[in-house]
């Protein structure tokens, strides 16, 4: 290992912008809070691991310093986990693809995770965040064997064109605009696509247990109506969706 000092000069490296930036992250700085943990963190160590940063998805000085944060987590994870599955999930993704530096991220991402035994997942609830995206167009989507796609009836009109980006066959896409067209009406279910590399391609019926739908469900007042039965039940969510499943059981 070569020990020998380096010089570098202020042409090379202006030391005094780097502090001048690195202040407010400092003791006293307004963003003090987010490196200096007491606390020593071991994430690689950690199954199951969830950012949240819709709190900070506008702030043009914190979001840019959490995505790297983000970035070297999971290559940290993805390099030194061997024979481990790993996962990235990356859900209402239009926020991130915006941002040039997570973008051209996911491009190195989805290209290399594999040879890591890892996959790179991308979540949307709008065709348009992925497909607007160039460097999504050039990394993402080719290298995407698995696509899964839900009810896309709005996109009816227009849908040729995410047919042709996503190098959809005519019977994909027919089978794409079948989704949740005939369902029975005496069973609660939604359909899904799923297509697997161009290879075989199906639509499939979802049902899931009542408990299961009150743990996830997005529906606002139907998450209301739990966190206050939790509540009333001191805090016990467990508890909560057993008892808002069979009220929903008995209803039926």
């Amino acid at each position: 290992m070569d020990n020998r000092e380096i010089k570098v000069s202020k042409e090379d490296f202006n030391i005094d912008n780097m502090l001048t930036t690195l202040r407010q992250y400092y003791r006293g700085g307004r963003f003090d809070f987010l490196l200096n943990s007491k606390e020593k963190i071991d994430l690689l160590s950690k199954r199951f691991i969830v950012f949240e940063i819709d709190s900070i998805k506008e702030n043009r000085e914190l979001f840019p310093v959490v995505t790297i944060i983000i970035m070297e987590a999971f290559i940290n994870k993805m390099r030194r986990l061997k024979g481990i599955r790993k996962q990235l999930i990356i859900e209402e993704a239009w926020k991130a693809l915006s941002s040039n530096n997570m973008a051209e991220y996911l491009k190195y991402l989805y290209k290399t995770v594999r040879k890591y035994y890892g996959e790179a997942i991308v979540v949307t609830q709008e065709v348009d965040d992925i497909i607007a995206s160039p460097v999504v167009k050039e990394s993402i989507i080719n290298n995407a064997d698995c696509k899964i796609l839900l009810d896309q009836r709005k996109y009816m009109n227009k849908f040729d064109a995410i047919q042709a980006l996503l190098g959809l066959t005519d019977k994909e896409k027919s089978q794409v605009l079948s989704i949740n067209m005939a369902n029975d009406p005496n069973r609660k279910y939604k359909e899904v696509w799923i297509g697997l590399g161009g290879v075989q391609s199906a639509v499939y019926a979802t049902e899931v247990s009542p408990e299961e739908y009150f743990a996830y469900t997005t529906e606002e007042t139907e998450k209301l109506e739990l966190m206050r039965l939790a509540e009333k039940l001191n805090g016990n969510m467990e508890l909560a969706i057993k008892q808002l499943a069979e009220e929903l059981r008995i209803e039926n």
